[in-house]
């Protein structure tokens, strides 16, 4: 089997796709303070932007800037990951080990997308923002209230109502179909 290369481009700017091992899980809605914290404590330690993020209960996308000279998204999801973990257990959510005292909260990979260009990052962020409509109970992406989506709005980048048509295409962004 061929190994996958992860494309590392300092000052890059990449989708990616985060999930939870178990994909019935909703930890990362019901604790979604525990997760922006998560956030905030590996920007402090590595700088990035997040330039859109959908948080859904078993799964995150966001588009991600690293600072120019920077290209190691990977300890950035690393840190994340294992922040959130931690506030869990520190929160008492009952969460079980292995025999290394791993917890098997998060899948062991994430898929990552470099962002070619205007267009392909106009795409992503779409996708980012009507994300809900496809996986939750809400009929308008501007109902979900884990969404950079509402950010947009408030920037005026976006309308309101914006996404309410569903005339998006699924596009294929590293996820299982339901």
């Amino acid at each position: 089997m061929v190994g996958y290369r992860r494309n590392f481009i300092p000052g890059g700017t990449f989708f990616f796709t985060v999930t939870l091992e178990d994909r019935r899980s909703s930890l990362l809605v019901e604790r979604v303070g525990l997760l922006r914290a998560a956030f905030r404590a590996a920007r402090d330690k590595k700088p990035f932007t997040v330039d859109a993020i959908v948080i859904l209960p078993e799964h995150l996308h966001t588009v991600m800037t690293l600072p120019s000279g920077d290209a190691d998204f990977s300890d950035r999801w690393r840190q994340i990951k294992s922040h959130f973990t931690r506030g869990l257990v520190a929160a008492g959510v009952p969460l079980s080990a292995n025999h290394r005292g791993e917890y098997g909260l998060w899948q062991k990979r994430f898929w990552e997308h470099t962002i070619r260009n205007e267009r392909d990052l106009e795409r992503c962020v779409d996708y980012i923002h009507y994300n809900p409509a496809k996986h939750c109970p809400v009929s308008s992406p501007a109902d979900w209230p884990h969404s950079s989506l509402h950010r947009y709005v408030r920037d005026g980048i976006f309308p309101a109502d914006w996404g309410g048509s569903g005339a998006f295409d699924k596009g294929d962004f590293g996820e299982r179909e339901d």
